[in-house]
């Protein structure tokens, strides 16, 4: 006879079992926001495909009444109960065992259950505003990854689609919104009940409802859909640049994947309280305000951007995930590399002033940053439990998966790559699909060998640096796996190399696969160029020297390590201005890169460094100065005496843009000058820069007598916040306290996040202890705390590292079930360089690691593994002393 199963033998497992398929969900909720609990009912049609007399689905932290659950065949009137209920709690799961074997076919499943709205921002949760002067909750889902278990008992991976019927009872005077339009309103009294129309077939981490007081604006696209900005009341003007990039969104997303957008109308909801930057809800898509809110007014033109780029990476979701998904979070990626690459697709056809394919270069370069750990991970991810799913969500998934599909494109070419991606959608519309699935579509239409070039970069970690030679008229290169450490990895890709000669015009492509190649020089330089130019040595000064530039214009997701004779001759064409900005961020970012893994002394950096005394790109200005702050927190550490003068020098490079720039906005000036404005005082401001430091203290005190000032811009505000924290101290905290008063008088969130970003960033220990502290006080949302640990000053790391171990507990435990907790210790931990502050770390989260924190305390141990190394080959480098003082006092 057979043996009975027990409930052991489902514990531990990363999916559930696969006796019964749902077909369609009807859903019940009422959520009661004044005592924030929810109660609800749930009929599961599904499919019983195999013998079984137990039935394993997903829940958690809900309560299941045990006379509500019932199992019913439609052939037969009789009503089958449970004879055990028995949830298990660290999986997740709820096992129903019957007395009899269910029948097979189609079935229905009743379940009545329980739960709280709690504060944790993700399954049913509450989130607060305020109206009217009080204080009031709203109900939101966030079930992304695993979480939708946390307001129904289901079936929660992305494989198991099915149609939702939705109920909601709440309160008559509030607006309540789900997935689909709605179908049914009836009032009665205090409450109303409304049904919304039965969905397509959709994965359960994509269902989504809000319950709250909101005012929207609503737009159409050409085909009729009705698209709607909703908003905290009085907020609904800046919901309508939001609205306006959704509409021409959609249109353009149907023409690119050319399917059209496939449900009735979409929503996009501002939430006070979200943990992510935005959710890709099917229909009703949910964000932070700062990712949906702009203010013309308040808003900086950073900020525009983000609501730009953030609104078209969850509208293309709507495509790539909801409507093809993943089958398991092993190919998020798709999802997510997808949807951040097609975003910058969509923001360049909309805003091309933006140069918005050069700015993807920074996306590039954080997940070159993440992938060159040894503690990194393969784009294809092994999930053996829901508990790992939520450290995936990073570089790796989003920035890397985007920069290899860039690659891809790339070397298909563009047209190809279109035509694959709308027939991968056609093909896989309404169900799930991997990574093979789509290589397949891509070769098929490309002819192309894309899985085997593909598999070596979504199923290994890390990626190449390709070192070149010239050596006896040829030029010879050798690949092998790049690592922060400076160690030597064992990993081997398939390259899609591009290299121009002497200018964009002349360049060749070819597949690298294997370790070693060489190429003739006489292949490489076109008939009106002369080769021999290349070859001869000591003639970098000569203006028709040639030069070679790997890796055109960086689609590559690699590294390149040049000789000193090409190095030299690529900072010549630098200097002459021979080069594109995308070529000009990608040699500096490489030879940065290699610096801080001791390939390079930082004198070598340096003098690359000065080359771009005159740079005027948005993108690479950003980047020099994002390459300065790291390396100035370096220099505090390996040679303090030398820090004056390292500073002044990055001062003289920034200056000459910065004075150019000037403090005020110049009638028409673009968007990336706004940008890079703020952007240079802030950095010229932490550098100690005299003038800087006191108009910025001008500036700001009109700005507290008068908050329209228009002598402090949007754009410059963080800068000024950032100048007045660098001259307070414990004796004088005015600087600190007039912060905190602009913080708690503004109303837009994006303004409290520019004080919160720049509380931190003071000299003193003590002040930024102080700052620490209201981070965690209650006038500071749970989201929003990781603004203010990534501007802790250098002077501050030590304090803010005693402050997370004291406050451990809280943190923990407030921020435990979701991905934020990671920030605070990569922001904390990450910035140290000294092998005995690792073991210090090591030390104290030896008793306290838990699986969703593990890959995060690895990457950021290594991180200060890799500091320290750097830092003493910074102490090593005999010439950075002569070199400084050289560069520091240089004249234009």
């Amino acid at each position: 006879m057979a043996e009975e199963p027990s409930v052991e033998q489902f514990k531990g497992k990363p999916r559930l079992p696969k006796f019964a398929i749902p077909k369609r969900y009807d859903l019940f909720l009422k959520p009661d926001l004044s005592a924030c609990k929810f109660a609800g009912a749930v009929q599961i049609a599904i499919d019983v495909v195999a013998a079984t007399k137990i039935l394993v689905l997903n829940a958690a932290e809900l309560a299941i009444k045990d006379d509500s659950v019932w199992f019913k065949n439609p052939s037969s009137s009789k009503e089958i109960r449970p004879s055990e209920i028995v949830p298990v709690e660290e999986d997740e799961i709820l096992v129903f065992k019957f007395d009899e074997v269910l029948p097979l076919g189609q079935a229905v499943l009743g379940i009545g259950f329980e739960g709280t709205l709690n504060d944790k921002m993700k399954g049913f949760y509450r989130s607060t505003y305020v109206h009217n002067g009080e204080k009031k909750n709203m109900a939101v889902t966030q079930f992304e990854p695993a979480d939708a278990r946390r307001c129904f008992p289901c079936w929660d991976e992305p494989a198991h689609k099915a149609t939702f019927k939705i109920t909601l009872e709440v309160p008559s005077d509030l607006v309540a919104l789900s997935n689909m339009p709605v179908i049914e309103e009836k009032v009665d009294g205090p409450v109303k009940t409304i049904s919304f129309q039965e969905s397509p077939i959709m994965s359960t981490y994509l269902v989504a409802v809000v319950v709250g007081l909101f005012d929207y604006l609503e737009d159409f696209t050409t085909d009729g859909i009705k698209v709607r900005v909703y908003s905290q009341v009085g907020k609904s003007n800046q919901g309508k640049f939001a609205l306006d990039v959704a509409v021409k969104t959609l249109d353009l997303y149907k023409k690119y994947f050319a399917v059209p957008y496939s449900l009735p109308k979409l929503d996009m909801v501002a939430i006070p309280d979200f943990a992510a930057g935005a959710m890709e809800n099917y229909g009703l898509v949910t964000y932070r305000e700062t990712a949906l809110l702009y203010d013309a007014r308040h808003s900086a033109a950073a900020n525009k951007q983000r609501v730009a780029i953030v609104v078209a990476h969850e509208l293309a979701h709507q495509w790539f995930g909801n409507l093809v998904t993943m089958e398991w979070w092993t190919h998020l990626w798709l999802n997510e590399g997808f949807a951040t690459w097609v975003s910058y697709l969509a923001a360049d056809s909309l805003f091309p002033e933006w140069k918005i394919w050069t700015q993807f270069l920074d996306e590039t370069t954080m997940g070159l940053r993440l992938d060159s750990l040894a503690e990194s991970h393969p784009i294809e991810v092994d999930i053996n439990h829901a508990s790992e799913i939520d450290e995936i969500f990073d570089a790796i998934s989003y920035k890397k998966g985007a920069s290899v599909i860039r690659m891809l494109q790339s070397y298909l070419g563009a047209e190809c790559f279109q035509r694959s991606l709308a027939s991968y959608i056609k093909k896989f519309a309404c169900s799930n699909a991997k990574t093979e699935d789509l290589w397949a579509v891509l070769e098929n239409e490309s002819g192309e060998p894309v899985k085997m070039l593909m598999d070596s970069w979504t199923k290994q970690k890390g990626y190449p640096v390709v070192s070149v030679n010239v050596k006896d008229g040829k030029l010879e290169f050798e690949q092998s796996q790049f690592l922060s450490s400076g160690s030597s990895g064992d990993g081997q890709w398939i390259i899609p190399v591009t290299l121009c000669c002497g200018s964009h015009t002349a360049q060749k492509k070819f597949l690298l696969k294997t370790k070693y190649d060489k190429l003739d020089m006489e292949e490489l330089v076109d008939s009106s160029g002369d080769a021999t130019s290349l070859l001869a040595k000591g003639n970098q000064g000569k203006v028709g020297c040639l030069w070679i530039k790997f890796n055109v214009d960086q689609t590559g997701f690699y590294r390149v390590k040049y000789d000193d004779e090409l190095a030299a001759r690529l900072k010549y064409a630098i200097e002459a201005n021979q080069l594109s900005a995308t070529d000009r961020f990608g040699i500096l970012d490489d030879s940065f890169s290699l610096c801080m893994a001791c390939k390079q002394t930082l004198s070598s950096l340096f003098s690359l460094m000065a080359a771009y005394r005159e740079e005027y790109e948005y993108t690479v200005v950003s980047h020099i100065i994002t390459i300065s702050y790291k390396i100035v927190s370096m220099a505090y550490d390996a040679t303090p005496e030398l820090l004056d003068d390292i500073k002044k020098f990055l001062i003289n490079l920034l200056q000459f843009l910065a004075e150019k720039l000037g403090w005020d906005p110049k009638d028409g000036e673009n968007h990336l000058d706004a940008m890079l404005r703020g952007e240079l005082l802030t950095a010229l401001a932490e550098f100690g820069h005299d003038l800087t430091l006191n108009e910025a203290a001008r500036r700001f005190h009109a700005f507290l007598d008068d908050r329209n000032t228009l002598l402090l811009p949007p754009d410059i505000r963080k800068a000024a916040y950032v100048a007045i924290m660098q001259t307070v101290n414990s004796s004088n905290k005015s600087g600190y306290e007039y912060l905190l008063k602009v913080y708690r008088e503004a109303d837009l969130s994006q303004e409290k996040v520019r004080v919160l970003s720049a509380l931190a960033s003071c000299p003193d220990p003590a002040v930024v202890r102080d700052a620490l502290n209201f981070f965690l006080s209650s006038e500071v949302r749970n989201q929003d705390v990781v603004y203010g640990l990534g501007g802790i000053s250098r002077e501050g790391r030590d304090t803010a590292w005693i402050w997370l171990k004291e406050n451990w507990d809280h943190i923990s435990k407030t921020w435990g079930s979701g991905f934020l907790l990671t920030r605070f210790i990569s922001s904390i931990v990450s910035p140290f360089s000294s092998s005995e502050k690792a073991e210090e770390v090591e030390e104290f989260f030896a008793s306290r690691a838990k699986p969703s924190i593990s890959r995060t305390l690895k990457q950021s141990l290594e991180r200060v593994r890799i500091n320290a190394n750097w830092v003493q080959s910074i102490r090593n480098d005999r010439s950075l002393g002569d070199m400084v003082k050289e560069l520091a006092y240089r004249k234009h």
